[in-house]
């Protein structure tokens, strides 16, 4: 059984807050199945954002919740994510945004494809 996205999206700030990070929730999306973006902010003003990973991706109808990278390069200027995130609202206002600031850029996510 999948988690559901506002406990999904509570562990994980615990999660980067036991592990050293700043983690705020930037925008509330659907309690139970909203997707979640993570946007990793590495304080050099470049960061790293994280979404739903495609479900072809998905092993064998695995039910935990996997993320991928929504960028080519490793990271990118914070403008180009916010242009991303803008869209995504656009097409779903359901969505959970989750930053995170880590100069290591740890996204503290288990599963990211």
């Amino acid at each position: 059984m999948r988690l559901s996205s506002d406990f999904f999206v509570a562990a994980t700030i615990r999660r980067a807050e036991l592990g050293g990070a700043f983690a705020a929730l930037r925008r509330r999306g659907g309690a139970q199945s909203g997707a979640i973006f993570v946007v990793v902010d590495r304080l050099d003003g470049t960061c790293t954002l994280y979404g739903p990973a495609p479900q072809a991706l998905y092993e064998g109808g695995d039910s935990e919740r996997a993320f991928s990278r929504f960028h080519e390069a490793e990271t990118v200027s914070r403008e180009a994510v916010e242009a991303r995130l803008e869209k995504e609202m656009r097409f779903d206002p359901d969505i959970w945004i989750l930053e995170i600031e880590a100069r290591d850029g740890q996204a503290f996510l288990d599963r990211i494809l």
